[in-house]
């Protein structure tokens, strides 16, 4: 199953170092994800203790022999009670990548930070969209992680570019991929804090985007507020909506692996049915994501359709009564 679902992604593309090399998922392999970042591949084991270590080494030293390039595995083990066996244990070459290039654009990298890898791959054609329409739009990025989404629009030509998060060690990588991309230092804010604090902040600032990113974790609950992808997004969307400014863009994203796409797409409509918001486009994922017609042989445990993923990402189209812009 590894071996077809590797053949068929083939070799990297030009001027990108991530890629998805099997997702066990919907790939033969419930619980087992392979992910390759420039030089090192990742092993994401998420099950209970059922893989063997030999069994993951016997995948290590195939990947190292028979995927070029690859010099270095590092084993992320999301159920071990041992907080570094969760961020990962390099189980073979010596030094990680602290960088990876996708799209032509650099992103600054810590494989270890926390349990992911501090880059998602899932969001390639997003990145490409914030590439083409980014060029002079001021752009706001919540829940920002570390900021890739923030760096493809200021990569872009993005005139501002607003970066919250509620963790700053993320937005210091997201400094570190700003400043690798030689990208103008002034266009660039970060902002650590609580979602709602920050965007009331930033309402009463009357500060307004052009484009604004709503990529919020499945759950989270602060003293300001609580986030919850499968309760619905509209709570959130209506907090942001205020920043946007007339005739902007709102991209939201909703990872709820249980919500259908009908459901989320419904959610949408119902929101849409207002004169000032409409439904725009589907930014579709990556295929090696989930995996080709070839390799799947199972499926999400929600029907994502009309989106082709979990991940569903969508784009809206704000008007602003008063037309402030």
């Amino acid at each position: 199953m590894i071996i077809k679902a590797v053949k068929r992604r083939g070799s990297l593309e030009e001027g990108t170092e991530v890629i998805r090399l099997f997702n066990g998922f919907y790939e033969g392999i419930p619980d087992l994800v392979l992910d390759r970042y420039g030089h090192a591949l990742v092993v994401f084991d998420h099950s209970d203790g059922a893989f063997s270590q030999e069994f993951v080494r016997e995948i290590a030293n195939w990947a190292l022999t028979a995927v070029e390039g690859l010099d270095c595995v590092l084993l992320k083990q999301r159920q071990h009670p041992d907080e570094e066996h969760r961020k990962g244990i390099l189980i073979a070459g010596e030094l990680l990548p602290d960088s990876v290039v996708e799209l032509g654009i650099r992103y600054a990298l810590n494989l270890r930070m926390n349990q992911d890898a501090s880059f998602y791959p899932d969001t390639r054609e997003l990145s490409q969209w914030l590439l083409a329409h980014a060029a002079g739009k001021r752009v706001l990025n919540t829940f920002a992680y570390t900021g890739s989404l923030g760096v493809a629009a200021g990569a872009g030509g993005a005139a501002r570019v607003v970066q919250t998060d509620l963790n700053r060690k993320f937005l210091r990588l997201a400094r570190r991929s700003w400043e690798l991309n030689g990208l103008d230092s002034g266009s660039c804010e970060t902002l650590a804090g609580d979602f709602f604090r920050v965007v009331g902040r930033l309402r009463r600032a009357e500060q307004l985007y052009d484009i604004l990113i709503l990529d919020p974790p499945f759950f989270s609950a602060t003293k300001a507020g609580r986030v919850d992808l499968q309760a619905g997004m509209t709570r959130l969307i209506n907090k942001v909506r205020p920043l946007a400014a007339h005739d902007s863009t709102l991209v939201v994203i909703n990872n709820a692996l249980f919500l259908s796409g009908a459901a989320f797409k419904a959610e949408l409509d119902r929101l849409c049915q207002s004169e000032y918001l409409s439904f725009e486009e589907i930014i579709p994922i990556p295929p090696e994501i989930t995996g080709y017609p070839e390799t799947i042989v199972d499926n999400p445990p929600a029907d994502p359709t009309p989106f082709n993923h979990p991940t569903k990402i969508a784009l809206l189209h704000v008007f602003r009564k008063d037309e402030r812009w």
